[in-house]
């Protein structure tokens, strides 16, 4: 059997570049897609083989169409996406957030996010053996929010709902979705946790985080999973962050 073949997005730091690292030591081929060229470049030395970097914007959906083209010219197939760039904007009250700043949100977090589905879901659909994997990368915050943080909550509820759809109407094509919901691993984006963040009571607190390969593991676990099985909603967080009874 040939080598499965992924696209991580996001794949130039943090926990895409830990999810590429685990699943290439596992034996997938690999499309990293990023915006920073450099970045995707030193993580596709690391991994060495035959991994592809692309910069790609993901709120651009002609960007995406040319990555997931240049993807099926290299592979011939895909196997799995891990839906995982993201963004967030500063924390503020909510009607003091700018068109530009919520603007900037959605296009990475909900419309990036579906233009790489819908990509990923017609490869899936029309190659042979049909069917695949998609993973999308939700958060805590598509649960429960943080203090003013109404752009990134709202976009990470919404890829629940994507998730849910893609979910249904991929079963007549054997494609599988599921969702992955982290707090605070370990990478530069989460640094501010351990300084004091603002809690729903008010106060500001550091918080707990955990080593960012663990949520490789868990990636690689929902993606080696055959297709007659899926993880629907996965939850990896540091035990003692503020979920469990949040506000």
């Amino acid at each position: 059997m040939s080598a499965p073949i992924a696209i991580v997005t996001g794949a130039g730091s943090g926990i895409g570049r830990a999810v590429a690292e685990r699943l290439a030591g596992n034996g997938y081929r690999l499309a990293l897609l990023g915006r920073r060229l450099d970045r995707l470049e030193a993580v596709a030395q690391t991994i060495g083989g035959d991994a592809l970097p692309l910069a790609c914007d993901v709120g651009d959906p002609d960007a995406v169409r040319a990555a997931f083209a240049a993807t099926q010219a290299r592979f011939g197939r895909l196997d799995l996406l891990f839906n995982n760039a993201g963004t967030g904007a500063p924390r503020c009250e909510v009607d003091e957030h700018g068109d530009a700043a919520w603007e900037a949100v959605v296009r990475v977090n909900l419309s990036g996010a579906f233009y790489c589905a819908r990509e990923a879901f017609g490869l899936m659909k029309r190659q042979s053996p049909q069917g695949g994997r998609i993973i999308n990368n939700g958060s805590i915050s598509a649960q429960s929010p943080r203090p003013r943080s109404i752009a990134y909550t709202a976009t990470k509820h919404a890829v629940t709902g994507l998730t849910k759809s893609l979910s249904l109407d991929g079963r007549p094509y054997d494609i599988a979705c599921g969702q992955i919901d982290i707090g605070n691993a370990g990478t530069d984006m989460t640094s501010a946790m351990a300084k004091g963040v603002p809690q729903a009571d008010g106060g500001v607190r550091p918080e707990p985080r955990m080593d960012v390969a663990h949520v490789a593991d868990a990636v690689l676990m929902m993606a080696k999973l055959p297709l007659e099985a899926n993880v629907q909603f996965m939850t990896v967080m540091a035990t003692k962050m503020p979920l469990i009874g949040r506000g």
